[in-house]
């Protein structure tokens, strides 16, 4: 009997053991996000080197904080799925322009405003769950996909007029990355081949090293632990107008928001509805933002990242991503974690996160895949939510010319596509639908 119990914690042993590197995995994808977030404002604002050390543990608190949440579930709060949660790339390019418009005390109240809009519109955005159905939710995917495949190639080849825009060496190393990736996938075996994206990025990291790209610079006067500060900026200052822009995002943030929980419902095998599904994700949302609206954050949103990671790894465990909540928090506090994670290239990164988004992508696919796309109806509504969501992501400047209110709508792909996809599904659906009342009588 002893050996029973012994070969059972022998087991588990070996399970969280496990689960450790794929925690670890996970936040070594998305860590990029809230450490480019940090330095963005920072060096937009040009903020003391003490209060960006604040930042970054109030960022990485709240992200590790909001993946508990999201991962465990509290009551209402939390979607009880294997989420990541970081900064929003949008909200944060809003929140660093109310800030040079005002003052960082007013970004951080619109943060705080527009996470408290979440809870007041959610009861409203609920009863439009049902406009979601398998052709919104595959085309959303593939627009995410398509999307973060351009921001992060973007970051691969740099700005236009710089010295190193378009550099062989960075392509060179996003590609290796990519490629490792790909042939550990195929010749490992078990888990090691479940780790193909870490070691794939471990990799690259190692190739840089080489050739030496590896930069460990640091902020001035570095400290061993840091921990937040609440209201870093004085008291938040409530301007609903400077508010707009946040507001507009956070219904786009709940569309987005409502196609990740869907898929990666589906990929772990939940059986409950998007009426239930959806709402606890989006709470999880609303409340950690608003813990990082009074330590200084931007809004923190459910990464589409980990989509990716779950599909490609098929480990559907939270313990997973509870495991990269908690690593999250011990960078929050130790920030030699947070530079050191710094220090591996970009290029190495986004070779990373590419790959991993195309695998969002196939995801879309294989939930277009249960759609008739001979039916004409439903070959319209994705051809016309394609053209609408695409046009914006791959066509810059399009809307330059349109009101400046309506842009931050007209300008997302992914909120183009998704309203369209949900418009045409309905006129297509009554369409047929008349058609066959007409033809029964």
């Amino acid at each position: 009997m002893s050996t029973v119990k012994n070969g059972t914690l022998e087991q588990d042993k070996l399970n969280w053991f496990k689960y450790l590197l794929f925690g670890i995995q996970h936040v070594l994808v998305m860590i990029a996000v809230p450490i480019t977030s940090v330095f963005l404002v920072a060096k937009a604002l040009s903020l003391s080197d003490q209060l960006t050390v604040n930042l970054m543990s109030a960022t990485f608190l709240v992200c590790g904080l909001g993946t508990l949440l999201q991962s465990i579930g509290v009551y209402k709060f939390g979607s009880r799925l294997p989420f990541v949660m970081i900064p929003g790339g949008a909200p944060i390019v809003m929140f660093l322009g109310i800030a040079q418009e005002k003052d960082l005390a007013t970004a951080s109240g619109a943060v705080i405003l527009t996470s408290l809009f979440y809870f007041i519109i959610l009861p409203v955005f609920k009863r439009f769950l049902r406009f979601f159905p398998n052709i919104v939710i595959g085309t959303l995917l593939i627009l995410v996909s398509i999307n973060l495949i351009k921001i992060y190639g973007g970051l691969v080849i740099g700005k236009p007029d710089t010295a190193d825009f378009a550099s062989t060496l960075n392509i060179g190393l996003a590609f290796a990355t990519i490629a490792a990736s790909l042939f550990f996938a195929r010749v490992l075996k078990g888990t090691l081949s479940q780790l193909s994206i870490l070691l794939g990025l471990i990799f690259g990291t190692i190739l840089s090293a080489f050739l030496g790209q590896m930069h460990f610079e640091t902020i001035t006067q570095p400290t061993i632990f840091s921990l937040p500060t609440i209201m870093p900026f004085g008291v938040p200052k409530f301007d609903l107008v400077a508010t707009i822009p946040l507001l507009i995002f956070s219904l786009i943030s709940m569309v987005e928001a409502t196609g990740q929980t869907i898929a990666i419902s589906d990929l772990v095998g939940k059986k409950e509805t998007a009426f239930e599904r959806v709402p606890p994700t989006i709470r999880g949302d609303a409340l950690i933002s608003l813990l990082g609206g009074w330590l200084g954050t931007s809004m923190i949103i459910t990464s589409g990242e980990n989509i990716g990671i779950v599909r490609a790894t098929q480990v559907r465990s939270r313990y997973v991503t509870i495991i990269a909540g908690i690593i999250l928090l011990i960078i929050s506090v130790f920030t030699p974690l947070a530079h050191l994670a710094n220090a591996i290239p970009v290029a190495v990164v986004s070779g990373t996160a590419i790959i991993v988004f195309s695998i969002i992508g196939t995801i879309g696919i294989d939930i277009l895949r249960r759609v008739d796309l001979h039916e004409k109806g439903n070959m319209y509504v994705l051809a016309g939510a394609l053209t609408m969501g695409l046009l914006p992501i791959l066509v810059n400047g399009v809307y330059t010319n349109f009101p400046h209110a309506l842009q931050p709508i007209l300008n997302n792909g992914l909120a183009m596509g998704a309203l369209t996809a949900i418009l045409l599904n309905i006129v297509f659906s009554t369409h047929s639908q008349a058609d066959a009342h007409q033809e029964s009588k």
